[in-house]
């Protein structure tokens, strides 16, 4: 049943990705969406082709269901969220000061903004976790 998720879900962003590039080619949209039709459009054809490459080969999928499920490579993945988590609010942070000493208002206040996004998000969810454990 998640398998047949994961294949719908690409279809469709392969084909939401496929209209926006003939929307940007028939200039009806302009080439920002040009790119995230592109974007959309590969990211579902690579991960139609991985799907494909899991039904295919036993062996491949045993072997990266073995490494999904594995406790290590769980651990390995929540602390990368982490330390990206660390380094973007600290880059965010250095990122304001930089912009605003440069006399670039509007970056200095979208850093800002994100790093408070970003620690609002972070009590959110620590206190829906700290409930749940």
């Amino acid at each position: 049943m998640k398998q047949n998720k994961r294949l719908y879900v690409n279809i469709v962003w392969l084909i939401v990705g496929s209209i926006l590039i003939g929307l940007s080619f028939a200039g009806i949209v302009d080439e920002y969406w040009n790119g995230m039709g592109m974007a959309f459009a590969i990211v579902g054809a690579i991960n139609l082709l991985r799907i494909h490459r899991l039904n295919k080969n036993e062996a491949y999928r045993e072997k990266r269901e073995l490494e999904m499920s594995d406790e290590r490579n769980h651990f390995i993945r929540n602390k990368a969220w982490a330390w990206a988590g660390y380094y973007f609010i600290l880059l965010a942070g250095i990122g304001t000061v930089v912009f605003k000493i440069i006399g670039q208002d509007i970056l200095s206040q979208a850093a800002a903004y994100a790093v408070c996004l970003i620690m609002i998000l972070y009590w959110i969810c620590y206190h829906i976790l700290k409930r749940k454990y």
